[in-house]
């Protein structure tokens, strides 16, 4: 069945008009008719089978029948990536919500090498990802922030998975459990409370940068393997390994 994301309150019986390009969806690239079923959600209110009452030059009116669904989150999990090229930061939004994520957090580092974003377009993603997917719920693609700011205000009680690429370093001024790097499925405990996972830029973290995180109580560095992995790569990967670990695979 089609799935549909629109902002209109979802009950039984009332109308929903779709944007102009979701209604040439519908009716041009579709071929949909009179009478044909669709799936509604709204990020609220859960999913609702609606069918097209009407169909006229400037697009459909949709009617809401019944509730197929519940409104539910999924496990609480955060993606927080540093901003890379367009095209990969497109497929880690597209392919984390596809993972599960409830929200994914944008943030610049002293090695980011692109600044400039069009949020709307990787909500947008993140929308139709989500239509794509089954989910009730499209997760948040919020606005960049330093990182220096981000970890400031960072809640105590969520777990910041950090991917460092750049491993363990023996003169490093961190150590013991806190600061030693392990694989990730040995370091993601459950019963820990919500999580993030952390992605660098294509240049990896700074020294300093690294420092900083390898020294807070709510961060557990780990490592993805042995390869150096892309941003998208290392993203999706990280986001698999804690679904099997702690999340909704189990």
């Amino acid at each position: 069945m089609i799935r549909l994301f629109t902002p209109d309150p979802l009950s039984a019986g009332v109308a929903v008009a779709p944007s102009p390009e979701q209604s040439r969806y519908l009716l041009s690239v579709m071929r949909l008719q009179t009478g044909a079923a669709l799936a509604l959600f709204n990020g609220r209110d859960g999913e609702w089978r609606a069918v097209i009452e009407t169909i006229g030059k400037r697009g459909c009116i949709l009617r809401v029948e019944a509730m197929l669904r519940p409104f539910g989150l999924p496990p609480d999990v955060e993606l927080v990536v540093a901003l890379v090229k367009r095209g990969p930061l497109e497929t880690i939004v597209e392919k984390a919500v596809e993972l599960g994520v409830r929200r994914i957090r944008l943030v610049l580092t002293r090695r980011t090498n692109a600044e400039r974003v069009r949020l709307d377009r990787l909500q947008a993603i993140a929308t139709e990802a989500a239509e794509q997917t089954g989910r009730v719920e499209v997760p948040e693609v919020s606005e960049p922030r330093k990182l220096e700011a981000l970890l400031a205000d960072w809640p105590a009680d969520r777990r910041l998975m950090f991917c460092d690429e750049a491993g363990d370093d023996p003169q490093a001024e961190w150590g013991g459990d806190q600061g030693r790097a392990r694989p990730a499925l040995d370091a993601l405990k459950p019963g820990d409370g919500p999580w993030a996972v952390l992605i660098g830029p294509e240049g990896g973290f700074a020294p300093e940068e690294r420092a900083v995180l390898r020294g807070l109580p709510f961060v557990t560095p780990v490592t993805l393997g042995r390869r150096i992995l892309r941003a998208d790569t290392a993203a999706i990967a990280a986001l698999t390994l804690w679904q099997a670990a702690l999340g909704d695979w189990r």
